[in-house]
């Protein structure tokens, strides 16, 4: 038999997009999974939208209601709550393609190794989006490991070794994905913990990183999800908002990392923030001021 797999959506005022969401999942060829739904008090009709589909298929849908503590906390609640061996995320605005998770799930068989598989994404830009601005972050960001100079086959492989690789430190951080995109096991993430709840930016890829120094991932060189791209959207409000935590990522990797970093980068690093340097161009700054 199949595994199971846990279909994890937080969810908070989505009514817009989560009926097409949740039809993505019902045009699945993967058919053993349920559908967990942690709702961060909703305040439009999300959850009525959720239910009426509910009574319309015959998967398990289970919605728990989330005292709204950040994205993050959403995230973790809905892995908690989850009974199957492997997590999908799905955010409430994005779309899986019919062999989604069929692919996902036949790779962890290959390889023991592998604590999380990755697809590429399309992207769906909505009207109100479809500006200069969007078109150059989907022009940076179409292909996230554009430049890792990795094999051309269908499936590549990323283990630890990646930190010290050069491509690493550089823009944009995330050569991952976002939630949408990846799979993994609830072992994992019993394994190396829960999303970080103090960030809101950069918690998914910290956390795939924090996989990463563990497990191999997997990366599928196919589309297997729609990524939609609106004004409401996580990303862009937080940006509005000015949540700038992705700031703290060189110091996460300092603390986290440092040691599996390229030389060039953990100089970087360690000029940045070991005291040592620190107090050296204070003493620099004091000396500046008075002069002997």
């Amino acid at each position: 038999m199949k595994v199971m797999v846990s279909i994890c959506i937080p969810t908070y005022n989505g009514e817009q997009f989560i009926k097409e969401t949740l039809n993505s999942i019902k045009s699945q060829s993967y058919t053993n999974f349920e559908v967990v739904v942690s709702d961060d008090n909703s305040t439009d009709n999300t959850l009525e939208v959720v239910r009426k589909f509910a009574e319309e298929v015959d998967f398990p849908i289970y919605i728990f209601h989330h005292r709204p503590k950040g994205i993050g906390a959403n995230w973790n609640n809905s892995i908690r709550r989850a009974n199957g061996k492997y997590i999908k995320f799905l955010f409430q605005d994005d779309l899986l393609e019919p062999n989604c998770l069929n692919e996902m799930v036949s790779i962890f068989g290959f390889n023991n190794e592998i604590g999380l598989v990755v697809s590429k994404r399309k992207f769906l830009v909505e009207k109100s989006m479809k500006t200069e601005r969007t078109n150059k972050w989907i022009e940076r960001h179409a292909d996230l490991q554009a430049h890792l100079h990795l094999p051309s086959r269908r499936i590549n492989i990323l283990n630890r070794n990646f930190f010290s690789s050069p491509q690493f430190y550089t823009s944009p951080f995330n050569k991952i994905g976002e939630p949408s995109v990846v799979m993994f096991p609830k072992s994992v993430f019993e394994e190396v913990g829960e999303f970080d709840e103090r960030l809101e930016q950069i918690l998914d890829y910290e956390y795939w990183y924090r996989i990463l120094k563990k497990h191999e991932i997997a990366i599928i060189d196919e589309s297997l999800v729609k990524f939609r791209i609106h004004d409401q959207q996580a990303t862009n409000v937080n940006r509005n908002r000015q949540i700038l935590d992705y700031l703290l990522y060189p110091k996460i990797l300092y603390q986290n990392y440092f040691w599996l970093l390229h030389p060039k980068v953990q100089k970087q690093l360690w000029l940045t923030f070991h005291p040592v340097p620190r107090v050296i161009r204070k003493l620099k700054q004091i000396f500046n001021r008075y002069p002997l």
